[in-house]
């Protein structure tokens, strides 16, 4: 499932960026808050293509 995919990698990616948010870092606490608002509506991409799977639009 493409979406999912892409759930996967911006989670990977987001990890040097927290951890850097984590240790004060401004700009990278913007930019998890940035990809945490993509992960979002990746989650409900997915969430929609499983019920599609399953028939239950």
């Amino acid at each position: 499932m493409e979406a999912y995919d892409r759930l996967v990698k911006l989670v990977q990616d987001a990890e040097e960026d927290i951890r850097k948010a984590e240790g004060g870092n401004k700009a990278a606490g913007t930019r998890v808050r940035k990809t945490m608002q993509e992960i979002k509506k990746i989650c409900q991409d997915v969430r929609v293509a499983v019920l599609e799977l399953r028939g239950d639009e």
